[in-house]
């Protein structure tokens, strides 16, 4: 070839340029999905979360390595953190990249100052996040809307007491008198000579502000200055377990060797921490387990990780570990001569869903976790072929609502349509729907807490 017959300089780059630019058209859709859960090469950590202990020991490990997995990563292993309850969770993909995850596990209170400090993505918390956390957390978003909150297992708050303790069952008020040094020996309640030892978790903990909500504050009483206290629950049921005068409290999966007592609440009858009665959260002591995430984050492996614990894959992992999934199932329940009549047939004919329909604080409005109960609910409904008459809604009030004869039964039965019209927009056609007014209350009526538990609507099938 002569060099006049050669391609010019111009003509060669202009072609390089034109297949570069074809090239980069056609693959540029898979170099997006193929980045979509893949880390830069300078940013390893794909995911931070911070907060409880009670799901930062165990759960958000598990879930954590489940997503890892899911995504197509093996080689996963633990690695100790710089401090106690801190560890990174590795993993690498067939290429040998590497990932990387950093858990913090300091208490719930922990989880809302990661987010506003910008160490988290995700912030996890055994209660919900407080007015005061979320306003100074406003420049994230709502976190207190849907997209921002969500609520991944129920747990409960056991009392455990050392497994020789003959007594079985006690009232929030008087666990408030106990925790608070006011009750300083067994004996005052009929049990063995033997003084009283408080165990309780630490400052930071979500266990700890859940038992200050629930038992001290609502009782108007502080915990003991002297009381144990401790960052690990396996650690105080293990001590409480040795102690033949300790009484503490624990998230329902540390039990371990100690006892758990049955608590009431109000005029509630004394429950156990059974699983039915906390999957529909009427135990006394029941409590949510919460994952925050800022609404507008653009990190897709906060997205995956709340995906895959909300999943049924992930709702399985949340039962291995001792607390309560959110599937919904039917449970019996036992006739008592203390119920309603209406109530009393459906316990015969019928059986109860573990779920109730809660409302927003102050709202007539669904919380965050009845509208995902929504679809929770029609899931199992059609699964069951119960979309067509076999469904009853029962709707519950507080005293504080009955300031003229009748009004707690109307507004018990509004709470029911409520759940009833969203259900029916999906196609469930209902056998009835009743409201009892106060009846069978689960919590105490004097504080707002125990009347937001009270407001309340189960659902029945036959």
């Amino acid at each position: 070839m002569t060099r006049d017959n050669l391609p010019s300089r111009q003509n060669v780059l202009a072609a390089c340029a034109l297949f570069i630019l074809a090239a980069a058209f056609y693959l540029w859709p898979f170099y997006l999905q193929a980045q979509t859960l893949t880390p830069t090469a300078q940013q390893a950590t794909v995911l931070r979360i911070q907060g409880s202990n009670t799901i930062g020991s165990q759960l958000s490990p598990a879930l954590v390595e489940a997503l890892f997995r899911q995504q197509g990563y093996s080689h996963i292993k633990r690695l100790p953190g710089a401090a106690e309850n801190e560890l990174a969770i590795e993993g690498r993909n067939a290429e040998g990249q590497l990932i990387r995850a950093e858990l913090a596990a300091h208490g719930s209170s922990t989880a809302f100052s990661g987010l506003a400090q910008g160490s988290a993505d995700i912030g996890a918390a055994s209660r919900a996040i407080k007015d005061d956390e979320a306003a100074s957390l406003s420049a994230l978003g709502d976190l207190k809307s849907r997209a921002a909150e969500h609520i991944i297992a129920i747990d409960g708050l056991a009392i455990v007491v050392n497994p020789k303790n003959p007594i079985a069952h006690l009232d929030t008020a008087t666990l408030a008198r106990l925790f608070a040094g006011e009750i300083t020996n067994w004996a005052e309640l009929g049990g063995s000579h033997l003084p009283v030892t408080v165990y309780a978790r630490d400052e930071l903990s979500g266990t700890y502000d859940t038992f200050k909500e629930l038992v001290l504050k609502a009782n108007g009483k502080e915990l003991i200055g002297n009381a144990k206290r401790y960052e690990s629950s396996d650690q105080l049921s293990d001590d409480v377990s040795r102690d033949p005068g300790a009484i503490g409290f624990i998230g329902l999966p540390y039990i371990r060797q100690a006892k758990a007592l049955a608590i009431a609440a109000g005029d509630s009858q004394p429950m156990a921490p059974d699983i039915g009665l906390l999957a529909t959260e009427d135990y006394p002591l029941s409590r949510r387990l919460y994952l925050y995430q800022a609404p507008n984050s653009n990190n897709p492996w906060v997205a995956a990780l709340m995906e895959l614990a909300t999943s049924t894959a992930g709702q399985q992992l949340v039962e291995e570990f001792g607390f309560v999934g959110q599937q919904i199932k039917p449970m019996q329940v036992a006739v008592n001569p203390q119920m309603p009549a209406d109530y009393q047939q459906l316990a015969r004919e019928a059986q109860r869903l573990t779920v109730n329909f809660r409302f927003a604080e102050g709202s007539s409005q669904l919380d965050n976790k009845a509208q995902r109960d929504l679809e929770r609910v029609f899931d199992y409904l059609y699964q069951a072929d119960k979309l067509e008459r076999d469904v009853v809604l029962v709707g519950f009030g507080d005293p504080k609502a009955a300031s003229r004869p009748g009004r707690a039964e109307l507004l018990s039965k509004l709470r029911a349509m409520a759940v009833r019209r969203e259900l029916v927009k999906q196609g469930v056609m209902f056998r009835d729907f009743i409201g009892l007014g106060d009846a069978l209350p689960v919590a105490a009526n004097d504080g707002d807490d125990g009347r937001i538990k009270n407001r309340r609507v189960e659902v029945w099938v036959y």
